[in-house]
């Protein structure tokens, strides 16, 4: 949860997210960008909702504490693959890369207990951490469906999340070939891995 991308992450050089290879300042910046946003989110929500009234947030996040993990920047890093392969072909500028961040914080339970605390209008009554796997299809019960998949449906949920902020970034003439590359490196990491999204539920209610 982020509405816009931080203060202070110029220095991401080949990333357009957090990464394992990203500098501490970039996450710090983006960490605070999420405490700032979600705190202010929670406030206006606060005021809609009478004395006793229940809220329940689902938050795409991640189970590790540590903000670059796998868990909450790999579906981001593997994008960024494509982007830096096109750098790499001269096809998209290195300063274009190197400008381009994602607007998002994929906060850990901890983290979204603890803003709810330091804001102060709600009480927790309970958060949970659930997966979905990457793939549309369940593997066990239709393996020759998943296998057929080839990291299409994933590649086109993605599209539809980062085409708008791409195509303002980039241009629309690299479309296409990002994700036509961003679809392979996809089927290939889910062919190897266990993949999946997190999903970091939380039941609040309104402090009297």
């Amino acid at each position: 949860m982020c509405t816009k991308v931080p203060d202070g992450v110029e220095n991401n050089k080949g990333n357009i997210y957090m990464a394992s290879t990203s500098p501490p300042s970039v996450i710090k910046a983006y960490k605070e960008q999420f405490q700032r946003d979600f705190s202010f989110f929670l406030k206006c929500r606060s005021e809609e909702l009478v004395a006793g009234g229940r809220m329940v947030l689902t938050i795409l996040g991640r189970k590790s504490e540590d903000p670059s993990s796998k868990d909450g920047c790999y579906i981001w890093e593997l994008l960024a693959m494509a982007l830096n392969d096109m750098v790499s072909e001269g096809i998209i500028e290195e300063e274009k890369m190197d400008t381009f961040n994602i607007p998002q914080y994929t906060p850990s339970p901890n983290e979204v207990r603890s803003e709810v605390v330091k804001e102060g209008s709600f009480n927790v009554n309970q958060v949970e951490v659930s997966q979905v796997n990457w793939n549309s299809y369940d593997n066990a019960f239709s393996p020759s469906e998943a296998l057929d998949d080839n990291g299409y449906s994933v590649a086109k949920c993605m599209r539809a999340v980062a085409e708008p902020l791409l195509v303002s970034h980039f241009g629309e003439a690299i479309i296409d070939e990002v994700f036509r590359r961003y679809r392979e490196i996809l089927a290939d990491r889910m062919s190897k891995e266990k993949t999946e999204f997190i999903n970091v539920i939380v039941s609040l209610t309104k402090r009297g």
